[in-house]
């Protein structure tokens, strides 16, 4: 075994394309922001609130919401001429499972 660690690694070969996708929209503080705020309403939340709230153009907020949306981990609906946002029913479970895949350690048996 010259030149190698003893005992080499377990390196991961999943492939963990769509967990880095998700995580790569979420590594914007804006999104991460209107996932956490999403996180907390029992009842959506309107676009206006996070243009106000996050002291965003409209159009910046537009773009965020669409980000979140294009990756399935938020659904909006609209109520007259507002659109209202909230998680979709399996943006929960899709990160738990990542975070559980980050944070999973091997016990020593």
């Amino acid at each position: 075994m010259k030149g190698r660690c003893f005992p080499p690694a377990d390196v991961c070969a999943d492939d963990l394309t769509e967990e880095a996708k998700l995580l790569k929209v979420l590594a914007d503080p804006n999104r991460l922001r209107i996932f956490v705020t999403l996180t907390r309403s029992k009842s959506g939340v309107c676009v206006c609130d996070f243009a106000e709230g996050l002291q965003l153009l409209q159009p910046s907020v537009s773009h965020h919401l669409k980000v979140l949306k294009d990756a399935g981990l938020i659904e909006s609906t609209k109520r007259g001429t507002w659109v209202y946002y909230r998680l979709s029913s399996s943006a929960r479970s899709r990160l738990r499972n990542v975070f559980g895949l980050l944070l999973s350690r091997k016990l020593a048996a």
